[in-house]
């Protein structure tokens, strides 16, 4: 139990110093424990991934023509999962972003494959905000009962830019005419639906609902960095009917920021995850692997690393607690809650996956290991939808307008 010295100090240090001035700079009194509902729910997903996850079967699965099992993802529907975030009357149970965390956490510390971000938070965030009733009413039960998979492409030459896109789409008397292509569409290679940024001359970017089977949509599987599927995608002279819309035209990039925010705060989650097992991993591990006759845990240079996890980790969960609770509340400080959390997802992810790789040793790297697998999914979120440093800029400019926002 050569721990219980330096992480206990830690741990009482960040009781009354990191989540002590979170509450103060928030001005609340918070309490962090979950509702009766929400421990149930974080009971069933414990459950689940406890029995079924394990680095065998993320590695076949990575080798497999889906990506991730078909029978687990309708145990999720089965289990209400996917239901969470729509409100009732769309079959859902009116989740908030804090029941979202407590569900993308569990599902990252398990390293589950299952599409709940792209298809559930990404895909059913599009429509819940910005979706006619019609459309909801056709499209968001198909998710809920895990028949039906989306996809975001957005992608184009490497910017992330939301406002600059070169794929269009030509107005025409019965509806639209879409060309163009996508880059690493995450879970494009097996949606049903996917949800299109695409310019209209003279009013903007604008987004739209297309079947991924239809007319002129082509499809190149590919493998993403941490194994899991997506596609490049083009379309050439897609019809697409008047309902196709999503939103209103030309407010494309305002809704795409909106649903990004919420997808944020599940990144957040499934990467905090994932960084606490990559820690417990360590600890356990320095903790069995000797050296000159002691384990390696013993050496103070390493605990010093493993304290550095720690404390990243806290961070993060700080400001993941704290975006969550800004979009609960539909705060005007959400979205720079959400480019904070971004951000810190980046530098603390970096920091833990790397560390828990070098205190490894060379194993780290293997594909046998979890840790490799933890590493490479916590890089691919550290990526998605924008980088470290597009948030760091969004942030600022963010901070810039917020002040003025305020005073008004």
């Amino acid at each position: 139990m050569f721990w219980a010295g330096p992480f206990a100090s830690i741990a009482a240090l960040l009781s009354v110093g990191i989540i002590g001035v979170f509450t103060q700079s928030v001005g609340l009194s918070v309490d962090f424990s979950l509702s009766e509902e929400q421990g149930l729910l974080k009971d069933s997903i414990d459950r689940l991934v406890g029995d079924i996850s394990d680095v065998e079967r993320h590695r076949r699965l990575s080798r497999s023509e889906l990506g991730f099992d078909a029978g687990v993802w309708q145990q999720y529907a089965e289990l209400g999962w996917l239901c969470v975030p729509f409100t009732e009357a769309q079959g859902g149970i009116d989740g908030t972003a804090v029941d979202v965390m407590v569900i993308c956490e569990a599902l990252g510390r398990g390293l589950m494959r299952e599409p709940y971000l792209p298809t559930v938070i990404t895909g059913g965030g599009f429509l819940r905000r910005g979706g006619t009733p019609e459309q909801q009413q056709r499209f968001i039960p198909g998710i809920i009962d895990g028949s039906q998979q989306w996809a975001f492409a957005f992608a184009e030459t490497g910017s992330y830019n939301l406002g600059a896109v070169a794929t269009s789409v030509q107005s025409g008397d019965s509806g639209y005419q879409l060309t163009g292509s996508k880059l690493a569409v995450l879970n494009g290679h097996c949606a049903d639906h996917l949800v299109v940024s695409a310019s209209i001359a003279g009013e903007g970017v604008s987004l739209f609902l297309v079947d991924a089977t239809a007319a002129g949509v082509k499809r190149q599987p590919v493998h993403l960095v941490d194994g899991s599927l997506g596609a490049d995608i083009s379309f050439d002279n897609v019809q697409l009917d008047a309902a196709s819309l999503l939103g209103a035209a030309g407010e494309g990039v305002a809704l795409m920021e909106s649903v990004i925010d919420e997808s944020i705060i599940a990144m957040g989650a499934e990467a905090l995850g994932a960084m606490q097992v990559l820690l417990d991993d360590t600890v356990e591990y320095t903790r069995t692997r000797e050296q000159f006759g002691q384990p390696i845990g013993k050496f103070q240079a390493l605990q010093h690393r493993m304290a550095e996890m720690y404390l990243k980790i806290e961070e993060m969960r700080s400001l993941l607690y704290h975006a969550a609770i800004k979009m609960a509340e539909g705060s005007a400080e959400s979205p720079l809650a959400c480019a904070a959390l971004k951000v810190k997802l980046a530098e603390s992810g970096r920091l833990v996956s790397q560390q828990a790789v070098q205190l490894h040793g060379g194993i780290g790297m293997t594909d046998e290991l979890a840790v490799s697998h933890y590493f490479k999914r916590i890089h691919l979120l550290a990526r998605l939808y924008g980088d470290e440093a597009y948030y760091l800029q969004r942030y600022m400019d963010l901070s810039a307008i917020e002040p003025v926002a305020r005073a008004s």
